[in-house]
């Protein structure tokens, strides 16, 4: 192999390492080091500084991409996972969406993938934090968008902090659809205390509160519970999610929509 990891600049290089990562998941310091032709030293410094900005996680031995109970998964990586799951449920929520409506979109990939049907609906005013949806609408005549500003988060590709917080409770919308890290006992929770300030003041924005989860998430905790499932009035998922699970939302009595997959990416 040449040395053409070598030969790239620190930045380059990096973010070439940050891409493979997106797409592979996990990976060891030596495997890198020998895919991009650099000393372990290098590889291991190229991981420190993509740790450092939030991009990957170390653990012994290696690197991933992958999400903890305390570490949510760079933007992304998120793009890339339950492609069909995503688009199955968000062909259920955008009958939720009539013209007229004021929506509010928080920063995920779940309503992006929702945004991008709602898009020719008309007229829409839309409210949302999340850079890609902010970009997706931004120029068409039937949407007015409101984009929630803040400190800009670069894991996340969105806008948080007091800011965004602020713009986000001198507003209402009559409807919000949201997705989080996990849904387990009863709640929805985040791994990130920043992150769950801002999707908390986001609740507090719509009349109607929407869960979209992929059925990977029912069943899964995180560090931080951000609110309870009963403050949504309806959680859609796929029809990936296990019977248990399921029942488990039916025993809480939350109104819960199935939605099926189709496709040829429709696999769990």
């Amino acid at each position: 192999m040449t040395d053409r990891g070598r030969r790239k600049e620190p930045a380059t290089r990096q973010q070439d390492v940050a891409e493979y990562l997106m797409r592979v998941g996990t990976a060891s310091a030596q495997d890198l080091a020998d895919l991009f032709d650099v000393s372990l030293v290098t590889a291991h410094r190229d991981l420190d500084e993509l740790a450092r900005r939030g991009l990957v996680r170390k653990f012994h031995g290696g690197v991933t991409a992958l999400p903890s109970s305390v570490f949510e998964s760079n933007v992304g990586y998120r793009r890339q996972l339950a492609l069909a799951e995503k688009r199955a449920i968000a062909r259920e929520a955008v009958e939720l969406i009539e013209p007229g409506m004021s929506v509010l979109f928080d920063d995920s990939t779940t309503t992006l993938a929702l945004a991008e049907l709602a898009a020719d609906i008309e007229p829409l005013t839309v409210i949302t934090n999340f850079a890609p949806i902010i970009t997706l609408l931004m120029g068409r005549k039937n949407i007015r968008l409101i984009a929630l500003g803040g400190e800009y988060n670069e894991l996340h590709d969105s806008f948080v902090g007091v800011p965004c917080t602020e713009s986000a409770r001198a507003l209402h919308t009559d409807i919000g659809f949201y997705s989080f890290a996990g849904v387990a006992d009863g709640g929805v929770h985040h791994q990130e205390q920043e992150i769950v300030v801002t999707k908390r003041a986001m609740l507090d924005v719509a009349s109607r509160r929407v869960l979209l989860v992929d059925h990977s998430k029912l069943g899964r905790s995180a560090l931080h519970r951000v609110t309870d499932l009963a403050r949504f009035e309806r959680l859609v998922t796929d029809d990936g999610a296990a019977p248990e699970a399921l029942r488990a939302l039916t025993e809480q009595q939350i109104a819960t929509t199935v939605a099926a997959r189709t496709g040829p990416d429709a696999s769990g």
